[in-house]
């Protein structure tokens, strides 16, 4: 990129300003012109409602993404422009040139494992229900590409049925930096491009007391507010979709069945354009939608379930239409191995880490539900939608034994090997990513001792191995090593799965320090966070490895707030 393409003033930024969504998409007709509009109330049409953020008093930049910077060709220099710093925390009123002088949230619905609820909004109808706290403040084009940039933590909406529309400093830090590891793990996700915090301005939430065994949060604590600018090519979710699927079929306005049909022309036009031929008629683009969905969405799950990623909170609003990772609120990484684990204390074990797949599955069946009005003058299409549907189980089956087969090095899924490695894991217990990349290493060497390998193995286990356990383990590792040998190329082998299984994993217990240092005025810790997680897969410096690379250690295990927590953010 020539330095003359690089977007080096504000000004610059505003100039990439191309806002499809207000373009294409209706308003609210009962909103206020000014966006001043932060008190819960009902919203019964339109796709979203202008809404101007709540600034944060006395912001202080606490991080950036430079990784992201540089992929939208953004100089470093505008962190400290005062126009930016003032849009990304909060104040719309730095807007300038063709920008417009207010955001926008959006309403969506809410269902869990497929039953759709309107409990949580405070109307009882699903009318107050979407993004309390999340405002978009720019869409625009840069590097060919259309992203769109949204403040968590910037005030509330009248969706934030009564809440102050904050996001705390633990929570963002935690997205802000998940989101920067997942990227470089090749998992599909939202960004974040900045991160505020207001050492004038707290917000009290629930939390754990110091060295608390709680499962539920034990204290009142204030946070330091902060506003995270989340970036992504849309935030159009299933529950978006399923939200005027709602209205469309109890008829809820004349409007209803258009409103959904526009929304649905925009999930293509913001996503799926250059698979879906525009010249299709509409009925026809339809199941290609659903079709490419259905691709995106397995895959998504397969890459979470590869680094260990548990999304916690699976519910329709949370899956994005688009195919990527887009809610960083309960979730985790799993260290010690565990099909169950799920670290928010709400989940339960239907959205834990191995349960994922289905809530995926239960997800994809309210998008495609969404879908049905659209053609209910077109039984071959319905028919095509139905056949999508049926198929995801298949899918979704195959998209994991390609994982489980990438990861261990293999070309072909072994269900036998894959199977019995898991049950060893959880026997040994395991640290997921530790054992994985300790094989990784292995494959290398496929003919070494079976004594020497299992030694090397054992350093991922936080339990003593037993004589009858090692046992199970030697004529595994020498299966194994068979089918490593007879691909013909082990360092090959050994290469590859380094890619799929990184040496650096989201720990907990390491990051709610940088959290903690950064309430204080230490940003180091996140900076080296950073660092850390941009190379995951690469074996980090010994330095680094002494503090990163090793496991739990046992006063983190049940400790409120490290091995659980509540989504209190």
């Amino acid at each position: 990129m020539s330095s003359a393409d690089r977007v080096t003033t504000f000004a610059d930024f505003a100039e990439r300003a191309d806002y499809s969504l207000l373009d294409q998409l209706q308003p609210d007709p009962q909103a206020r012109a000014d966006g001043r509009d932060h008190r819960p109330r009902q919203v019964l049409s339109g796709h979203y409602v202008p809404v101007a953020p709540t600034p944060l008093p006395d912001p202080e930049l606490v991080a950036h993404s430079q990784a992201l910077f540089a992929e939208l060709g953004l100089s470093e220099a505008l962190v400290n422009d005062e126009r930016f710093r003032q849009l990304f925390s909060g104040d719309i009123t730095a807007a300038t040139g063709p920008m417009r002088p207010h955001g926008w949230a959006t309403g969506y619905a809410l269902s869990i494992y497929g039953t759709e609820y309107i409990q949580q909004c405070p109307f009882g109808t699903g009318n107050g229900y979407g993004d309390g706290r999340a405002i978009s403040v720019f869409e625009g084009v840069f590097e060919g590409r259309r992203w769109e940039f949204q403040l968590k933590g910037g005030g509330p909406t009248p969706y934030c049925r009564g809440a102050d529309g904050r996001a705390v400093l633990r929570s963002s830090v935690r997205e802000f930096l998940a989101q920067e590891l997942m990227q470089a793990l090749g998992v599909p996700t939202s960004r974040s491009l900045s991160l505020f915090m207001s050492r004038t301005e707290a917000v009290r939430r629930p939390w754990y007391s110091p060295g608390s065994r709680a499962f539920e949060p034990d204290v009142m604590v204030d946070n330091p507010a902060a506003i995270t600018t989340r970036v992504a090519p849309s935030f159009l979710r299933v529950g978006q979709l399923e939200l005027f699927a709602r209205r469309a079929r109890s008829n809820a306005h004349p409007a209803a069945l258009r409103e959904l049909q526009q929304i649905t022309t925009h999930l293509i036009e913001r996503h799926y354009r250059v698979e879906i031929d525009a010249a299709l008629p509409f009925a026809e683009q339809v199941p290609e939608l659903a079709s490419l969905f259905r691709g995106r969405l397995t895959a998504l799950v397969a890459n979470w379930m590869r680094v260990g990623y548990c999304q916690g909170n699976f519910n329709s609003d949370n899956c994005a239409a688009g195919g990527f990772t887009l809610d960083y609120g309960p979730f985790g990484f799993c260290e010690l191995f565990d099909p169950r684990f799920q670290p928010w204390t709400g989940g339960g074990e239907h959205f834990c880490f191995f349960n994922q797949p289905a809530a995926a599955e239960v997800n994809y069946g309210m998008f495609v539900k969404s879908l049905r009005p659209l053609l209910a003058d077109n039984p071959h299409a319905l028919a095509q939608l139905e056949v999508i549907q049926d198929g995801f189980a298949g899918a979704m089956a195959q998209a994991l034994e390609a994982m489980w087969a990438g990861k261990l090095g293999l070309t072909r899924y072994d269900p036998e090997l894959v199977q019995e490695l898991l049950q060893l894991l959880a026997s040994s217990r395991a640290d997921y990513t530790r054992a994985f990349r300790r094989l990784s290493e292995l494959a290398a060497h496929p003919a070494a001792a079976i004594s020497e390998q299992l030694s090397a193995l054992q350093q991922s286990f936080y339990l003593p191995s037993s004589e009858a356990l090692d046992g199970q383990w030697s004529r595994w590792l020498e299966r194994w090593g068979a089918a490593i040998t007879a691909q013909g190329d082990p360092l090959a082998s050994a290469a590859a799965m380094e890619q799929l299984n990184p040496a650096i994993t989201w720990r907990e217990w390491q990051v709610v320090p940088a959290y903690e240092q950064a309430a204080q005025g230490d940003t180091s810790l996140i900076r080296e966070l950073q660092a850390l997680f941009s190379r995951p897969c690469e074996a980090p410096p010994p330095e680094l490895a002494a503090r990163y690379d090793h496991l739990r250690p046992r006063a983190f295990f049940q400790a409120g707030g490290v091995s659980h927590y509540s989504c209190s953010s």
